[in-house]
């Protein structure tokens, strides 16, 4: 048999080898992925902790006494082989499991047989003192969740969007979860896309001091900011846009999965979802104006500072000139030897520099 030193559980971690020719894989198991799985009957959840193996049981066992049921198992960054252990036990395909395991992917809606695959990124708003001091203003995560006739299993991948809240009130209005496990799938996606429209406001409000900062006369315009909000707002639109031809497909194209009454509500998402990819679009081609003021703006700064330091140039030539001419050192020079030829040099210069100053000052070039 291999050998191997025995660590704590805590310092266990998916995938851990130990070094030598018996190197052993340690696999975590399911649990320690798994955040909640309740089993729901008749809009109940019953009481009792279950795996996830022993939660589909018991909903088959609800089943055949006439009942409806099903369970809902939420993971949070599952590892190959946690996710593989669920996927077994619910019959999960294999290409939708291998996109849940290593996320960053797209918005997107799939079918495979009698289980939708949805795919939904989370948002989260970094609050920050000022732009200039912001490295990052929006956060996003994704939750996968897979719908079948008697189970919804949903992953989640960062360290924001968790369903904690979202199962509570749906465990607080038994006649919504009556609906089947695709009333878990809308009330997910009510959540996620209220998000969106809650972050897309608060942009409005860095958007709107941007613009303030951009046509005030006397501040500095920081242009890497607004590029660090355009940059924000395409992610943003990246992971909302793609949403509304999947949601309005959930109620024209898959009548024999979902019943009428969640088709309506999916309706309603998608309403919120089209106002909150209209706003990032608006935001987009604001953002897009602000960066022409803005390079317009710094091109009128560098202008007026050229103009400044050319003058400066101007008012120096003089002196300068005039220092040259005599430095030359020539025997037959005028006012060598007049006793008053340095000072009335010297006053000349002044005289000269002092017209074109006041020249410049009234042309407003100082």
């Amino acid at each position: 048999m291999p050998s191997f030193r025995a660590l704590p559980p805590s310092r266990l971690r998916p995938g851990t080898r130990f070094d030598g020719p018996d190197a052993t894989t340690i696999h975590v198991p399911v649990a320690r992925a798994m955040v909640d799985c309740g089993v729901y009957c008749e809009g109940t959840r019953l009481p009792g902790k279950y795996t996830h193996a022993a939660a589909l049981d018991k909903v088959h066992e609800i089943e055949a006494g006439g009942r409806d049921a099903f369970v809902w198992i939420g993971l949070h960054e599952p590892d190959e082989h946690q996710m593989q252990a669920v996927a077994d036990v619910f019959c999960l395909h294999q290409l939708a499991v291998e996109d849940a395991v290593h996320a960053h992917q797209r918005p997107k809606l799939e079918r495979y047989d009698k289980t939708l695959f949805l795919v939904l990124k989370t948002v989260k708003y970094v609050d920050h003192e000022s732009m200039a001091n912001a490295r990052e203003i929006v956060e996003t995560g994704e939750i996968m969740i897979f719908v079948g006739p008697d189970f919804v299993v949903t992953v989640r991948h960062g360290d924001h969007g968790g369903l904690a809240g979202v199962r509570k009130r749906l465990e607080a209005s038994p006649a919504t979860l009556k609906l089947g496990p695709y009333s878990v799938m809308h009330a997910i996606a009510d959540s996620v896309v209220d998000t969106y429209l809650d972050v897309t406001e608060l942009i409005e409000t860095d958007i709107d001091s941007m613009e303030e900062e951009i046509f005030s006369p006397l501040s500095q315009t920081n242009i890497e900011c607004i590029y660090l909000l355009k940059r924000e707002v395409v992610e943003l639109r990246r992971a909302v846009s793609p949403l509304a031809t999947d949601f309005e497909r959930i109620g024209t194209e898959h009548n024999d999965l979902i019943n009428v009454e969640i088709r309506r509500y999916m309706r309603d998402v998608l309403d919120h979802t089209i106002k909150a990819a209209d706003r990032i679009a608006s935001y987009d081609e604001l953002l897009s104006s602000l960066v022409q003021a803005a390079l317009g703006k710094v091109a009128m700064q560098q202008n007026v500072d050229m103009r400044k330091i050319s003058a400066w140039v101007a008012i120096a030539a003089v002196p300068t000139a005039v220092a040259g001419i005599y430095g030359m050192n020539f025997e037959n020079m005028p006012e060598l030897q007049w006793v008053w030829g340095y000072p009335a040099v010297l006053l000349l210069m002044a005289t000269v520099c002092t017209l074109l100053y006041r020249t410049f000052r009234r042309n407003n070039w100082l």
